[in-house]
């Protein structure tokens, strides 16, 4: 079938094969790019929220707790600010309170809290289970679906690292009265040191980060078709103009020469290789008019 195809649309089915596979290949090499740009932006959201959360945590584990740990004996209800856990969710409480940061999510999910709000779903369970089956595991990043819609997440081991977190949580007796008044002594204790308990996790939106690259693609690769035909056309064009018309005209005259019109001339000037082609059928158009001509001389 190629065979019986002109010249011009094997050049343009030549050029439309490699328009498909260029956009194709840069469709998908760009959405690839987009992608992890667009983990990269979520995840150095994610990361600068957790390192202001483990601010607050240090700040009131190291200011606001020995302010307040003594009077935990004395109080007639358990004083929750002397808590990190307590003060890092407070204070993102307020964070998600502004506007357009409500499906912001941090949560210290805890296998056995004393807060129950702090207790560990399903599927945080199994993330503190893989810090707990390899403790050198620095962190968990992922996608999750939440009623809030997707997101993304990255998840830290918390383990009690100082003998003093052991006082709320080894045993009810070691416990102060007031947090068993608040809490009662069914949740929290049991904690060993240096036993990972908890996983810190923040959440952030991503659908809209996503949605974005998404875009983003469909814009550029909208960008590329358009460049990839405008070339297509111009070199299209171009073949036309330098290739395909100077052969059609060399065809032409060969077509007249071989009816024995010998005043048609191979007019070419160009010094490339239709330039030579139409020098060559000039020579042999010379010596087919010597031949014809000694022929007729002769008789034949």
């Amino acid at each position: 079938m190629l065979n019986n195809l002109k010249i011009g649309t094997k050049f343009n089915l030549l050029l439309l094969l490699v328009f498909i596979i260029s956009i194709a290949v840069s469709g998908v090499i760009l959405s690839s790019v987009l992608q992890q740009r667009a983990q990269r932006e979520v995840s150095s959201q994610a990361l600068l929220l957790m390192k202001t959360m483990n601010s607050v945590r240090t700040y009131t584990q190291e200011r606001i707790n020995p302010l307040l740990a003594p009077q935990l004996e004395t109080a007639t209800a358990f004083i929750p600010e002397t808590v990190p856990a307590f003060s890092a969710t407070e204070v993102f409480e307020n964070f998600r309170q502004t506007e357009g940061n409500e499906n912001f999510l941090y949560k210290e999910a805890t296998l056995n809290p004393t807060n129950l709000r702090d207790k560990a779903d399903d599927f945080e369970i199994q993330l503190v289970e893989q810090f707990r089956k390899d403790p050198k595991l620095p962190q968990l990043v992922g996608l999750r679906s939440l009623p809030e819609g997707e997101v993304f997440y990255i998840a830290r081991p918390l383990a009690i690292t100082k003998e003093s977190c052991l006082r709320c949580h080894s045993t009810p007796e070691l416990a102060p009265k007031s947090q068993l008044t608040t809490y009662g002594q069914k949740n929290g204790f049991g904690w060993k040191l240096n036993e990972i308990v908890a996983a810190q996790i923040i959440s952030v939106p991503s659908k809209e980060i996503f949605n974005h690259a998404r875009s983003s693609l469909s814009l550029i690769m909208g960008l590329l078709i358009a460049i990839f035909a405008v070339v297509l056309l111009l070199i299209n064009f171009l073949i036309k103009k330098t290739v395909i018309q100077r052969i059609k005209k060399i065809e032409k005259i060969a077509q007249k020469v071989s009816t024995g019109d010998m005043s048609a001339d191979f007019d070419e000037t160009a010094k490339d290789e239709i330039g030579g082609l139409a020098a060559a059928f000039n020579r042999m158009k010379s010596s087919l008019k010597i031949a014809m001509d000694m022929l007729n001389q002769q008789g034949y």
